[in-house]
């Protein structure tokens, strides 16, 4: 938890930096485009003001050479004409470039805004994509992350407008030159001596391509990757909103998956990746109002103490997640299941009433032998018990319910079912779940 309260402060932290350093560079701009139009002006006066204004004084003070400084007069003004004309057109140029930046800050506002409305990232992975195609609308732009190990790349967002995607074969971030390398890269054609050799083989046949690295905290997690026909210009306008476009991907899905770790560290058992105690709970009173059916059972693996002191505790550890990953493999999605603590655990069934519930502890049953098996690990076995949840009744009340049941066959005798009535007494189950 504290690990991941540093990291999202360090991605805060670096994000308001990085905005700072735009602030500050946009100031810097506006005050270096400043003095180059005074300095210009000055240019423009010194230049061609101040020799015309000398050239009619001088004109006036020698009218009776004017035949002769004519041509002279005209040679000057033409020349002072261009000047001026080239001025003029560096003025435009910087305008332009002006305008272009602006334009880039903007849209790059607008998807970080956009973003930062996302609350999960796949979310976050339907915004990037419309960003692609208000950029790149005519050619194949995909997003490659890595998984959280970052040793493996997939395709998380893209667009195809021809129908066929970009279709990068890097498998993984170190496979990649601009992912490798930490800068973008451009590939005018891929069958040129120093193309990215994973150009080959495209649908596409022969082609360019621009890639552009994605990074989270300063390391590189993932590349944009876009695609077009063979020696196609590289567009600058593209290139920096590709780029604008990375830097939010990566600042926004970084903070998102940091929530994520930090919402399932707090939700789940850290040894079983099932719910902990408290997740189970909250999540039982947010469905259970929608279930007029349901049951819960309460679950223990049989001598497992023993089990623990003949093979040491990091069997006993592959025990339990074994039984879990038994339990949520064999039971529906749907189905809560919790690690109450120990080798207790305790599963919520809504819509199920005690024989449904039952057909569903009955398959765990028969599957843990033959995955202890595969799996190498002793032979052990889980005993059960059931209830079916009563109309309002407390969940702790229907816990306890399940508990006395679980004792009960617990002293019949282990490896088994039993259901308990809301007087707590033993009811049969279809002999099909009774073994």
């Amino acid at each position: 938890m504290a690990d991941a309260d540093v990291r999202r402060s360090e991605l805060i932290s670096a994000e308001e930096a990085r905005r700072q350093r735009e602030h500050a560079a946009s100031i810097g701009l506006f005050v270096v485009n400043a003095m180059f139009v005074v300095l210009a002006g000055i240019a423009t006066w010194i230049v061609v003001d101040l020799p015309l204004n000398r050239l009619a004084q001088a004109t006036v003070a020698a009218a009776g050479v004017a035949v002769l400084a004519a041509p002279a007069a005209i040679l000057i003004r033409r020349r002072l004409a261009r000047i001026a004309t080239k001025s003029a057109r560096v003025l435009e140029q910087q305008q332009r470039r002006l305008d272009r930046e602006h334009e880039h800050r903007e849209f790059e506002a607008q998807v970080a805004d956009a973003l930062d409305m996302a609350d999960n990232e796949n979310d976050a992975l339907r915004i990037i994509e419309r960003a692609f195609t208000q950029v790149s609308p005519d050619n194949a732009v995909e997003l490659l992350l890595a998984d959280n190990s970052h040793a493996h790349l997939s395709r998380t967002a893209f667009i195809a407008p021809g129908g066929e995607p970009a279709g990068c074969r890097v498998a993984s971030p170190q496979e990649c030159p601009a992912a490798r390398r930490g800068r973008s890269h451009y590939f005018p054609d891929s069958n040129e001596v120093n193309a990215c050799p994973k150009l080959e083989g495209r649908a596409l046949g022969r082609c360019s391509a621009l890639c552009v690295p994605v990074s989270i905290m300063g390391r590189t997690v993932g590349v944009v990757h876009t695609i077009a026909a063979a020696h196609t210009p590289l567009d600058e306008t593209v290139l920096e909103d590709l780029q604008g476009i990375a830097n939010q991907a990566g600042t926004r899905l970084g903070m998102l998956r940091i929530v994520a770790e930090t919402q399932l560290q707090a939700t789940t058992d850290a040894l079983t990746g099932l719910l902990n105690r408290r997740a189970f709970e909250n999540d039982y009173r947010r469905i259970r109002s929608d279930s007029a059916v349901a049951a819960i059972a309460m679950a223990d693996l049989d001598h497992f103490k023993d089990l623990n002191d003949t093979y040491g505790h990091d069997t006993g550890d592959r025990a339990l997640r074994l039984f879990a990953a038994t339990l949520r493999s064999n039971l529906r999605a749907e189905d809560l299941v919790s690690r109450r603590g120990g080798e207790e655990f305790a599963i919520f069934f809504p819509g199920y009433d005690a024989v449904a519930a039952a057909t569903g502890l009955e398959r765990v049953r028969d599957q843990l032998g033959a995955t202890l098996r595969a799996a190498g690990l002793p032979s052990y076995t889980a005993s059960f018990g059931l209830v079916e949840a009563g109309p309002d009744e407390d969940l702790d009340v229907m816990l306890a319910r399940a508990d006395a049941a679980l004792f009960a066959a617990k002293a019949a005798g282990r490896d088994r079912i039993v259901l308990h009535d809301r007087n707590g007494m033993p009811v049969a189950l279809p002999g099909a779940v009774t073994r």
